[in-house]
């Protein structure tokens, strides 16, 4: 009997490395869209309303809400239609979003930058999916690897995304013009990419219509609780210091040209340990991989507080990017255990709901928290948080069987 493409991308050797390549190629297109649209839009909102302006990151904080609105229709598309559809969907969305980024600018409309923001929000709830279809193309003893070397793909976004938003800003005559439509490339790029995985497809009607448990049932399995907990907390921590430390670095008289420095070794810090955090999960655990990168989330934060030179801020966020990986790719990683195939589409949502709900609201508090108490007490009130996920991982290694094999 001839192998099909589902049996290929499910089994394993050079097929299942092919498959994740590209799906880690998806990921790093879509991510330098990400980073580049972060990187760019707070300037562009100064471009149309003037430096004053106090809603300048509300496009920024659209596109995170964006996310939680669309984390729902996204996964379950990605279920009842295949990942293909899914993933061509987000693409799409990304590039009218990019568009009509572009329309904003061409027009010179901060209404529209904000409306772009929102649509943008699709497509990244769709890459943020990338991470579960990782585990779809692979053998189960091989699922944290596939995620890890998927999340991975972000050290190129990391130096992808910022080049472009640094070369590509006066290439027209409307400033950040040619940014947007260089995001409109990145996400047709990806989305040519995507046609070219081999995505499981005799399951689809399986997974639609097998037996399916209430979502409530779900999310109140201990191993559930603790990965999500753990996954809004890292993320939720991550964003608040990583939003805030631009804003933090110059108010401390440190040179404005330092931000930018200390964002790009928060971002390898974020995604180069992607390269072997599978492994490391696999060798020592997810729990012992979860509570390492919660512990090192507090050693970040216990540097930022040791005082405000250039080295506490490039080394404060390059541990808080590590310790979000660490603890961010172990949730993900248990949370797959938690869900028949059946159930993947809401759990998948509900689980990134939760994270981007909290992402969101904290990206819009960093800035006004930052201005209002500064950065030491931004560090102080991370300390707590990450300390309920580090109890609960505790409590999860206390009951036996609570994580699936």
């Amino acid at each position: 009997m001839s192998s099909s493409p589902s049996k290929a991308a499910a089994g394993s050797g050079a097929p299942v490395v092919r498959n994740v390549f590209l799906l880690a190629v998806c990921q790093a297109l879509a991510q330098s869209g990400n980073v580049l649209n972060v990187a760019t839009t707070s300037l562009a909102a100064q471009i149309l309303e003037g430096n004053d302006f106090y809603w300048t990151t509300l496009p920024v904080t659209m596109q995170h809400l964006g996310v939680m609105l669309s984390v729902y229709p996204a996964a379950m598309s990605g279920q009842r239609f295949g990942r293909s559809i899914g993933f061509g969907l987000g693409s799409l969305a990304g590039m009218a979003a990019g568009g009509l980024l572009s329309l904003a600018m061409w027009i010179g409309s901060f209404p529209l930058l904000c409306f772009g923001g929102l649509a943008m929000g699709y497509s990244i709830a769709n890459m943020q999916l990338y991470r579960f279809a990782a585990t779809e193309l692979a053998p189960p003893v091989y699922r944290a690897r596939a995620i890890s070397y998927v999340t991975s793909a972000g050290v190129f976004a990391g130096l992808l995304g910022p080049a472009i938003a640094r070369w590509t800003p006066d290439l027209l005559a409307h400033q950040f013009l040619a940014t947007y439509l260089a995001l409109v490339a990145l996400h047709g790029l990806a989305l040519a990419v995507q046609r070219l995985i081999e995505f499981p497809q005799v399951k689809v009607e399986q997974e639609a219509s097998g037996p399916q448990r209430p979502l409530s049932e779900i999310a109140r399995q201990p191993a559930f609780i603790v990965a999500a907990l753990t996954a809004m907390a890292s993320f939720g921590v991550m964003s608040f210091l990583m939003t805030a430390s631009p804003l933090a670095i110059v108010a401390c008289g440190i040179d404005a040209r330092e931000p930018p420095v200390t964002i790009f070794w928060h971002m390898m810090g974020m995604f180069a340990p992607a390269f072997v955090t599978g492994h490391l999960i696999g060798r020592f655990g997810v729990l012992n991989i979860m509570l390492l990168g919660l512990a090192i989330l507090v050693a970040g934060a216990v540097v930022d507080l040791a005082g405000i030179d250039v080295w506490n801020f490039r080394v404060g966020l390059l541990l808080n990017g590590v310790g979000w990986n660490f603890a961010f790719v172990g949730a993900t990683t248990l949370v797959t255990t938690t869900y028949r195939p059946s159930e993947k589409g809401k759990t998948q949502a509900l689980n990134d709901f939760l994270v981007f709900g909290t992402t969101a609201t904290s990206s819009l508090l960093a800035g006004i928290l930052q201005q209002a108490t500064g950065w030491s007490a931004l560090n102080w009130f991370a300390l707590p948080l990450i300390a309920m996920p580090i109890l609960a991982v505790l409590w999860l290694r206390l009951r036996p069987g609570a994580v699936a094999a």
